[in-house]
């Protein structure tokens, strides 16, 4: 089951690259899409307490699932 989530600070490529990796070091069999316009990513794969803290770990704001 994915998720979407609202995460902030994310304004070019290499944002999504570093959010995207974040999240698939923590959880190497999750799914992540990322949509900067939205400024949303969408994790099939990994739980939201593990999400928020990859997010916060790479240095961007996790606003919650939207």
């Amino acid at each position: 089951m994915s998720d979407t989530y609202r995460v902030t600070g994310m304004t070019c490529g290499g944002c999504a690259r570093a959010v995207t990796q974040a999240i698939t070091e923590a959880a190497p069999k999750a799914s992540v899409q990322v949509d900067l316009d939205r400024q949303a990513v969408t994790v099939d794969g990994a739980d939201e307490a593990l999400v928020k803290a990859a997010i916060d770990a790479a240095g961007f704001g996790f606003e919650g699932r939207i």
